[in-house]
């Protein structure tokens, strides 16, 4: 298992949902999960520590598991399977470690109000996560451009501008 940390949440441009980034702590790799908005709200209400004037869904479940003395010990993101990501919320209930089956977005709103780790199977993080590519280093005086550039170096070459007028509020040189 490697443990994550979430990174941030991100709002998807095509649809309502949300992306959660999860980031291998030791390492450069990061796993997006998509989730509800009202999961992500969960979430971000509990990382900026923002006051709620009554529990939320995952305040209450974390509120019935300590009343009745269950310790939730981790989270871990264990199988992709078909683009469904599946958790289970690991708890410590009468001295015995129980698995409780859970959606990823809702074990990780419960993850960050009880404080605990987060694990991600490496099967999963093989299949699904990413490595940012390396940064573009500067071109060096007298190298040769980016050949990706050409394109619009051709583009800027063809435009024919000699039927243009110069705006007059321009001053010309």
């Amino acid at each position: 298992m490697v443990e994550v940390e979430i990174d941030s949440i991100r709002v998807s441009l095509m649809s309502q949902h949300r992306i959660v980034i999860l980031k291998d702590v030791d390492s450069e790799r990061f796993l997006p999960i998509w989730i509800g908005p009202y999961e992500a709200e969960a979430i971000t209400v509990s990382l900026q520590e923002t006051e709620v004037l009554r529990p939320l869904t995952h305040d209450l479940l974390r509120n019935v598991l300590q009343t009745l003395g269950a310790e939730v010990l981790r989270v871990n993101i264990t199988e992709l399977r078909d683009d469904v990501f599946y958790a289970r919320i690991i708890l410590r209930v009468d001295g015995r470690e129980v698995e409780i089956d859970s959606r990823p977005s809702d074990a990780l709103a419960l993850s960050v109000r009880v404080h605990v780790p987060v694990f991600v199977a490496e099967s999963v993080m093989e299949e699904a996560s990413t490595e940012p590519e390396a940064e573009i280093e500067a071109e060096e005086p007298g190298e040769q451009p980016d050949e990706r550039l050409e394109v619009f170096k051709d583009f800027i070459d063809s435009i024919d501008l000699d039927g243009v007028e110069p705006d007059s509020s321009e001053p010309e040189d």
